[in-house]
């Protein structure tokens, strides 16, 4: 490869890192964090030998836990944190590197920002190297606070747990480098590397639901199952970071050769040009148009999501066994209820959860079209910016609706009872979803330049929510979260206060947003 090829890639690089100099720290101490502070967590809850060993036989005799977190390779403290954190943490680190990556290649282009900045003494293979060199830097800074989180349960274990969790990271970072090469649009690009990383966490789940040993064909076949089976704490196999190694440069190569065969903003896939009378008559198709394939994909993985789950709700009580401590977080997430209620709860919450996302990025839709200047033709024409508007955020209020009813439709007909309070528990998450969503319209509409934050928010009441009752956080500090003030359903009654409540600060929170749009210039 030619150095001329290069030239420009450390102020890119520096560029980047300056981009991202508030999401990148964040997203690294959130993540390994997460893990570090898991040790304190699960000594609290299981802190005798005995106690661990009794948690590590139940969890690898249940097949539906093994899915969901893998098998427990030592019932040591750094062990189980490995097992417990591991496999999500490796997750969130694919997910942080795949924005990042697509972020710096296929949306500056999108935007029309590289084409400008390649006008300078910028090489082909720069901003695609700046982009891979950006994750790298938050893939070891997320090792780092791993390794040192956890040195003091074991100095090996730490190290080699950290680097499993930054080389997943890599992996598909130097994925997304490819998919980038492939598709026109960053929306695309982030969606289909999101879609091999579900693909490699339902093949991990897959293979260790059938086995206890972690050596599955189906855990083998994914960079997930790879970092899992670097066996962190429970003598380590070291020789596996070399197929996450492997794995990132033949990727990161492919994703050279591709960048040299194509111009800048152009793609091997392009987009397929519409019908020649299809039906936009109105902002409102508009909006269904741009926005259909993302509900139809998440509409299908929460309804897949949801029988799974639902599958797992029998063995609920296999969980935790006599433990009283592990009760009381089941509890903590899912209400002072049954067992059972209590998981179908958690379940129904993570769900919400996880469709917030969803809502927030339906709403921020509408930033990408203003900032990519495809709005304003379109406001030039007779279609007032609310019209506008209004039919992506139907998109995004409607569709959250739609897809948790479809992921309760899917633990209802897995589970087989409660099929009335399991619907009910599903769309009574929705006011939390649309609060979050309101706020992402608050900041887009009155705020622009703030719109990303939306997905801070996001994301921290996902941590609140799933990670907060693990890590025994005070009550106070889980009730930042909107879900916090949900009643816990199915278990517990209807509260209809707080729904209400989070009901009308959503539409507020929106009305506002919408009232700063109409008073603003539009984003050029």
């Amino acid at each position: 490869m030619s150095t001329v090829s290069l030239t420009g890639t450390a102020s890119l690089t520096r560029l980047a890192l300056r981009r991202d100099r508030l999401m990148l720290p964040v997203w690294a101490l959130v993540t390994g964090g997460m893990v570090a502070s898991g040790a304190g967590s699960l000594e609290g809850l299981y802190g005798t030998a005995a106690q661990r060993a009794e948690l590590a036989a139940s969890m690898n005799a249940n097949s539906s836990m093994r899915s969901l977190y893998g098998p427990v390779f030592d019932d040591s403290l750094g062990g189980l944190v490995a097992w417990r954190f591991g496999t999500f943490a490796a997750v969130l680190a694919a997910v942080m590197s795949l924005v990042i990556v697509v972020r710096h290649t296929r949306e500056e282009e999108e935007t029309g920002r590289q084409e400008m900045l390649s006008a300078g003494a910028v090489g082909r293979r720069a901003p695609l190297t700046a982009a891979l060199l950006a994750a790298l830097t938050a893939n070891t800074a997320v090792a780092l606070v791993v390794t040192a989180g956890l040195a003091g349960q074991d100095a090996a274990g730490a190290l080699a747990l950290g680097l499993a969790i930054g080389g997943t990271g890599m992996v598909f970072a130097s994925m997304a480098a490819i998919v980038a090469q492939l598709t026109e649009s960053a929306r695309l690009a982030k969606g289909l590397t999101a879609g091999l990383l579900g693909l490699a966490f339902v093949l991990r789940a897959a293979g260790d639901a059938g086995t206890a040993d972690g050596g599955s064909v189906l855990t083998w076949l994914s960079p997930v199952g790879w970092a899992e089976n670097v066996r962190a704490f429970a003598g380590e196999r070291w020789w596996v970071l070399l197929l996450l190694a492997a794995a990132t440069g033949l990727q990161t190569a492919v994703a050279y050769v591709l960048t040299a065969r194509r111009d800048v903003g152009m793609s091997f896939l392009p987009t397929r040009p519409g019908p020649a009378f299809g039906g936009l008559a109105t902002a409102g198709a508009l909006a269904w148009r741009l926005q259909r394939g993302t509900l139809l994909g998440w509409s299908l993985g929460f309804l897949l999501g949801g029988l799974v789950f639902g599958g797992m709700v029998e063995g609920a009580a296999d969980i935790v066994g006599d433990n009283e401590q592990a009760r009381q977080i089941f509890e903590r997430m899912g209400g002072q209820s049954a067992l059972t209620d209590a998981f179908l709860a958690t379940m129904v919450g993570l769900f919400g959860m996880v469709a917030a996302l969803f809502a927030v990025g339906s709403v921020l839709r509408l930033h990408g079209e203003e900032t990519s200047q495809r709005a304003e033709p379109l406001l030039a024409a007779p279609v007032g910016r609310l019209r506008w508007a209004a039919g992506h955020l139907v998109v995004a209020f409607a569709g959250s609706a739609l897809i948790m009813l479809l992921s309760g439709a899917g633990l209802a007909l897995s589970y087989g009872r409660e099929t009335g309070a399991v619907l009910g528990a599903s769309l009574a998450q929705l006011p939390a979803v649309w609060t979050i969503a309101g706020l992402a319209v608050l900041l887009w509409g009155a705020f622009p330049k703030a719109a990303p934050a939306a997905w801070g928010v996001a994301g921290v009441c996902l941590a609140l929510g799933w990670i907060g009752p693990a890590l025994d956080l005070p009550q106070a500090v889980l009730d930042l979260s909107p879900f916090g003030h949900l009643p816990k359903l199915p278990g517990q009654e209807m509260a209809w206060a707080p729904v209400l409540a989070l009901t009308a600060l959503a539409a507020a929170l929106t009305a506002a947003g919408l009232a700063g749009l109409r008073r603003r210039d539009m984003v050029s």
